[in-house]
């Protein structure tokens, strides 16, 4: 049998290592991103590395009729998604009191209510075949007081614990992937004066998080916090003091 699996957010980053990993594994991928020429590279590289069918589908979640487009091929039962990777994002790096509220509305848009409204598009279909995997992309920020990006990162958490426990025994695994600061165009994207000035050591390896998200959804794992270096930290959220927490959630940019 042949999965299929859509990933928002594939042209680069973990996104696109998602695709490489899932494709490298004979699942039949559909990429979702807004640069079309950019999946189109990948999709050829994918096609012509691993026996496997891409579909390209070039959308801006934060457009309702994009965001809709993507929801029916979500959701479409001839050529169904099997797995459903919510990775699409990005951050707001000006402080409350100074960033653009349109700006705000739109991470939040697409790191709250895009996750939510695809999988609610997934999830019928994924009962009726009586199997399914959805992993939304969250961040370890949403464990800290680290502004509104953590704010919506810890709604797509409790959106998929919810969904995990409902589901889960109908067949359909849901999981929260939580990593820390990855080496990705996400901060570049934002400029170089808003790279966080951390050691090595506090960068994650996007190889090793996409593998163990995906090792995670396999085995039906509710929340994980990727990779193991910010396993060893996140206990100590519960009994750090809250500036504390608040200063290491503000070290220039989003988690």
């Amino acid at each position: 049998m042949t999965y299929r699996a859509l990933i928002t957010g594939a042209s680069a980053g973990l996104g696109a290592e998602f695709a490489r990993q899932l494709a490298a594994r004979g699942i039949d991928l559909v990429l979702v991103a807004r640069d079309q020429p950019r999946l189109e590279r990948l999709a050829h590289v994918l096609r012509s590395r691993y026996d496997v069918v891409v579909e390209v589908l070039a959308a801006d979640l934060t457009e309702p009729a994009s965001l809709e487009l993507v929801a029916e091929r979500v959701a479409a039962r001839d050529a169904p998604v099997d797995i459903l990777i919510n990775n699409a994002g990005f951050g707001v790096y000006a402080g409350f009191e100074a960033s653009d509220i349109a700006d705000e509305r739109r991470m939040h848009e697409l790191l709250s209510w895009v996750p939510l409204r695809l999988a609610h598009a997934a999830v019928p279909g994924m009962l009726e075949r009586g199997s399914g995997w959805i992993m939304n992309v969250a961040s370890a920020a949403a464990f800290m007081p680290s502004g509104t990006y953590g704010a919506a990162k810890n709604s797509t958490v409790s959106l998929s614990r919810s969904l995990s426990m409902r589901y889960r025994s109908r067949g359909v695994r849901v999981t929260a992937l939580c990593p820390g600061l990855l080496a990705t165009e996400f901060h570049e994207r934002m400029g170089e004066d808003h790279l966080p000035t951390l050691p090595r050591i506090a960068w994650a390896d996007t190889r090793r998080v996409a593998r163990e998200g995906l090792r995670a959804l396999h085995r039906g794992t509710p929340v994980l916090v990727s990779d193991w270096r910010y396993r060893l930290v996140r206990p100590l959220m519960a009994v750090l003091p809250g500036r504390m927490l608040e200063r290491l959630g503000s070290t220039g940019s989003p988690l």
